[in-house]
């Protein structure tokens, strides 16, 4: 039983996480806390006993060629690796959603960003891949989040016009989550993954999700949204500048205020 350690803090620095911490974490049985324990995982172990917990054969020769390989890549690079290696055993499976459901589902939160990577794998359409990655997109872990909106990327650059709409429901989620999710994946730069470059060029295409949050109560959505603006403000200041202004006058609550402030403050070096 591991109920004990999830209320856990987590260790300034790896030398100082509990031996029975790390053993859970290698065992599949614990989400991670912070970036220490994220760091300090037996990935081989990790996902061995993970593909054994989903129904996969933990011994499977492709998955050990994969595993033996791993201390070429950087960290990132390691768990997409792993991620493929799981997805491709999968592939020759009638029970293929059924062992993807157990991933999805499984306690440990690098165990499910792994399964994001199956998203973006896929050859499914953007609508389906939006929808499959929903889940992720609301999971409590804040590190799947991230993976969630990163595995859609992509596709979305490439579609953007369907994407926005596709999206515009979810800027009016009673979940936070998700609608801070429709902002972070469409961010003009954002962080590790490819620019857009059509958003970068023409900010307002992005309107129709910005709009509704720009007084939003949430401070994860308001960072978000202030993020967004504040990347369009590196090609198109003064469009930024002269919407912070409209916002301003036309929602003058805290929670625009704030945005705006968050969102200007490259403006001063334009």
């Amino acid at each position: 039983m591991v109920a004990h350690l999830l209320g856990r803090k987590g260790a300034a620095r790896i030398a100082l996480i509990p031996p029975e911490v790390l053993d859970a974490l290698n065992a599949g049985r614990l989400p991670t806390v912070n970036l220490n324990e994220f760091l300090a995982l037996d990935l081989p172990r990790l996902t061995r006993a993970v593909a054994q917990q989903i129904g996969l054969d933990p011994n499977a020769e492709a998955l050990a060629d994969t595993l033996a390989m791993l201390g070429a890549f950087k960290p990132m690079k390691r768990h997409l690796h792993v991620a493929r290696a799981l997805y491709e055993l999968t592939a020759p499976r009638a029970d293929r959603d059924a062992v993807a459901t157990r991933l999805a589902r499984h306690p440990s939160d690098v165990a499910r960003c792994w399964v994001t990577h199956w998203v973006m794998f896929s050859p499914l359409p953007l609508p389906d891949k939006l929808a499959a990655v929903r889940c992720f997109a609301a999971d409590p872990h804040f590190g799947v989040r991230e993976m969630a909106w990163m595995a859609v990327r992509d596709e979305v650059a490439g579609a953007l016009d369907e994407a926005l709409a596709l999206l515009a429901p979810w800027v009016r989620d009673a979940d936070e989550n998700i609608r801070r999710f429709a902002s972070e994946l469409t961010r003009p730069r954002g962080v590790w993954c490819a620019q857009i470059e059509a958003l970068k060029a023409e900010p307002w295409r992005g309107l129709p999700l910005l709009v509704p949050l720009r007084a939003d109560p949430s401070r994860y959505v308001q960072n978000s949204v202030a993020n967004w603006l504040n990347d369009a403000s590196k090609t198109q200041p003064q469009w930024v500048d002269a919407l912070c202004e409209r916002w301003l006058a036309e929602s003058p609550v805290p929670e625009t205020a704030y945005i705006v402030r968050r969102a200007r403050r490259s403006l001063g070096a334009t």
